[in-house]
Order: C-alpha cells, then sequence, then structure tokens
C-alpha cells in the first residue's frame, strides 16, 4: 500500500539535506530503541514537507533509509544482512552505527550518511507532528555513563539535554493534535538536565504544567542518578499527567558484576529505589534489565540475580546475553562460552514468566480505570491503566476515550479486557 503524505504549508526554511528526496518514494527500516522510533518519526515529517511518498516496501521505493542499532552483535549482523541487502538502491543510512562502525557499513554498501543532529536540526525547521498513535519526545542525546559494556555511549557521545522549551513545544503539540500517550525518551531519562544545570524533576513539574488531555511514559533511568534525587523524583511522579511506571535496568543481582560494568550503584541502591516508589505508588509498575553472562560472571552471581528477580518481582524484565562490542572496555577479556549464556537466559526467563504468572494472577477480574492510546486494527484498541497495564480492547474506541474496564484474561506482557463504561 502507498500512502501520499500532503506537505505541510507555510514559509518554512529548506532542510537542504533532505532535498534529494523531493517526491520521491521512500521506504524506511527502523531499529532499536526509543530513540530511534524518534528520530524516524521527525524524518517523516520531514518527508511530508518535501512531498515525499512513504511506501511499504522496498521494491516500491526510490529511495530507502535504514535507521540502525548496534547494541548487541545479533543486532549488527542483521543490520549487515539489510544493507547488504539494499546495496542497489539509493540507499540512506542512520541510526548508531554511522558514528562507530561506518567503515563496516562501507564495506558492504555505499549509502549516504543522515547524523541524528541533522534529523533534529532540519525537524527544527519544521515542527510538525503526526498526530496519530503513540508519540515520542526525545529529552536527550548521550548520556553520563561509563558502562564497560555499551557501545551506544560512543554512537551517542556525552550528554546533550535538549531545552525545556523544546520539550515541552513537542509534548503540547502532540497533545493539542490529539495524542494521548506520549513517550519521553533518551539514552538515560534520569540525565536529564544534568549538563544544564536542571533535573528530571524539574523537567516533570514543568510537564504537569501543560495543558491538555495526555499521559506521560517516562523512560529507562539509571539507578546511578536516581538514588541522588531520589525523593524529589518519586514527587515528580505524583503528577496526573504521568503514568505510574518505572523502567530502571538493574543489569545484575551481584555487586560485583555490578562493579565490573561500571554501573556505579549497588543493589542494596536499587532495592531502596524500588521499595520507595512502591511506598507512594504501591501498584506502581516496574520493568527492568538484565545481562547475562558478562564476563567472568559466576553460578553464584547468576543465582544472586534470580534472587533479586524472586525478591523484587518486577512486572518486566528485559533479558540480554551479554555480547562483546567494539571499543567498549570489555571487548578483549576473555566472553562466557555462547551456551552458558543461552542457559542463563533461558533459566531467567522462565522465572520472570512465573512472576508474571503471580502478578497477573492477583489481578485477574479486577476493574480498572483505562485511556485508550492506540489503535490496533479494526475493532480492537489498546487501552492503559493508570499504572500503563496494557489493555486489548475489542471494540472501536477512539483515540483518548476514558472508562472502565475489568481484566478478563491475561496474556503474560497485556490483558485483554471488557468495557463496562
Amino acid at each position: 500500500m502507498v500512502k501520499t503524505l500532503e506537505p505541510v504549508c507555510g514559509n518554512i526554511p529548506e532542510p537542504d539535506t533532505f532535498d534529494v528526496f523531493h517526491n520521491k518514494r521512500v521506504f524506511i527500516e527502523t531499529y532499536g530503541c526509543r530513540y530511534n522510533f524518534g528520530d524516524t518519526a521527525k524524518l517523516v515529517e520531514i518527508l511530508k514537507y518535501k512531498g515525499s511518498i512513504l511506501v511499504d516496501s522496498a521494491k516500491e521505493a526510490e529511495a530507502i533509509i535504514i535507521n540502525t542499532c548496534t547494541v548487541v552483535g545479533t543486532t549488527e549482523r542483521r543490520m549487515m544482512r539489510r544493507l547488504s541487502r539494499y546495496r542497489e538502491y539509493d540507499l540512506y543510512v542512520t541510526g548508531c552505527m554511522p558514528a562507530v562502525q561506518r567503515e563496516a557499513i562501507f564495506a558492504v554498501c555505499t549509502p549516504k550518511i543522515i547524523l541524528s543532529e541533522t534529523i533534529r536540526e532540519a525537524y527544527r525547521s519544521i515542527g510538525t507532528v503526526a498526530g496519530k498513535g503513540v508519540a515520542i519526545v526525545q529529552t536527550a542525546q548521550g548520556c553520563c555513563g561509563r558502562c564497560t559494556y555499551c557501545l551506544t555511549r560512543f554512537a551517542r557521545g556525552p550528554l546533550k539535554s535538549f531545552t525545556e522549551k523544546e520539550i515541552l513545544g513537542e509534548i503540547f503539540a502532540h497533545a493539542h493534535a490529539g495524542t494521548s500517550e506520549i513517550q519521553i525518551t533518551a539514552q538515560d531519562m534520569s540525565s536529564w538536565g544534568q549538563d544544564i544545570g536542571k533535573s528530571l524533576p524539574f523537567l516533570l513539574k514543568r510537564i504537569d504544567d501543560l495543558p491538555g488531555e495526555f499521559m506521560i511514559r517516562v523512560g529507562m533511568m539509571n539507578p546511578a542518578l536516581i538514588k541522588g534525587m531520589l525523593d524529589d523524583l518519586i514527587e515528580g511522579f505524583a503528577s496526573d499527567h504521568i503514568f505510574k511506571f518505572v523502567h530502571i535496568p538493574v543489569q545484575s543481582g551481584s555487586d560485583a558484576v555490578l562493579d565490573r560494568m561500571g554501573r556505579g550503584y549497588s543493589v542494596a541502591d536499587f532495592d531502596e529505589i524500588v521499595t520507595a516508589f512502591r511506598k507512594r505508588y504501591p501498584e506502581i509498575t516496574l520493568a527492568t534489565d538484565m545481562i547475562v553472562g558478562f564476563p567472568g560472571e559466576t553460578q553464584e552471581e547468576f543465582s544472586q540475580s534470580l534472587d533479586l528477580i524472586e525478591r523484587v518481582r518486577p512486572n518486566k524484565v528485559n533479558i540480554t546475553r551479554y555480547s562483546r562490542r567494539p571499543f567498549t572496555p570489555l571487548f578483549t577479556v576473555k566472553d562466557c562460552p555462547e551456551w552458558i549464556k543461552k542457559d542463563r537466559s533461558r533459566i531467567m526467563n522462565t522465572l520472570a514468566e512465573k512472576v508474571y504468572a503471580s502478578i497477573n494472577a492477583g489481578v485477574l477480574e479486577k476493574e480498572v480505570p483505562f485511556l485508550v492510546t492506540e489503535t490496533l486494527k479494526e475493532g480492537s484498541v489498546m487501552a492503559r491503566s493508570p499504572n500503563y497495564l496494557g489493555i486489548v480492547i475489542n471494540e472501536n474506541l477512539p483515540v483518548g476515550y476514558e472508562g472502565r474496564g475489568i481484566l478478563k484474561k491475561e496474556r503474560k506482557y497485556f490483558f485483554i479486557g471488557k468495557r463496562v463504561i
């Protein structure tokens, strides 16, 4: 299917980098984190202005843009296969790979490079929003971290917080266009403002002052920075505009492993943060991340991670098998055998799913308020409870609809709900 994008009217300066897309049929593939998807959303708005036609397959395209991710080795290899596949096309590459693996890219294809900063600068000249679905608002690029395994921090560079004026303006534009769920994102949300003398709690308070009917999902926050602003951050989450949901990656249940990772906090710090959030918001939803098979991880250290999951009972655990990345301090360190990583990943996932089942069983048949945030397909919508439970309701309800529903069935990561109001 081909979707014609109407150009935006008005006296808008030409972002020269994107003149090559004028009236072209463009196909975009996006991989990786929400930040990358935020870049793609801005690309689409730039292409609208250029009168481009967004197509659903490469076969229909005159130009192809690949928004790349290189967080782990399996993703990098997938990127290389996609780039090789499209090497005969008019190909453009953006995302993390051009910043740290340009030689690898040019070994398989000869694309043009579009930097993330170029996208943002061009978008500033346009500033339109799609006005449908779930919106992404980027708050910063880069981070303050020194994680020994992370390639993304080299790709994105040091922290550069975007101004509150820019962030609030984008949120207001999305809310005014009828978007119900707005995800604020960065490589590390808790680092926002550290380079400009401000802080995430300050930003949340400014967001709370905005008019409009919208909800904010706050992106990943690093415990190392949370612990220095915990009370103010918890207070910031009191806003009626903010889902009671936190994504706080712990990465390991072993202090020794956390030290080798360069994470800058202890397991006790993580426990304190989770306990404090749950004391203020008993029904808050907690997502966390775990890395298994980190270099030197012993069976005892892995067991400590399992113990943490059983003790803390997160609603979601994103499990990653450690992947040795170029340019990182651990690149030359002996890796853990792949079979051990796979085995530990399987064991941890099985445990996490038992935790989910136990948590979900406790809320089945419960009546909860909900907000419809997106249409999934004809006759089916995704709604969210105040604590960000995903509720699929099989009705044609408009985005922004507020009602109440009963959680009838659990599907591990979401529920099937029945509307009562």
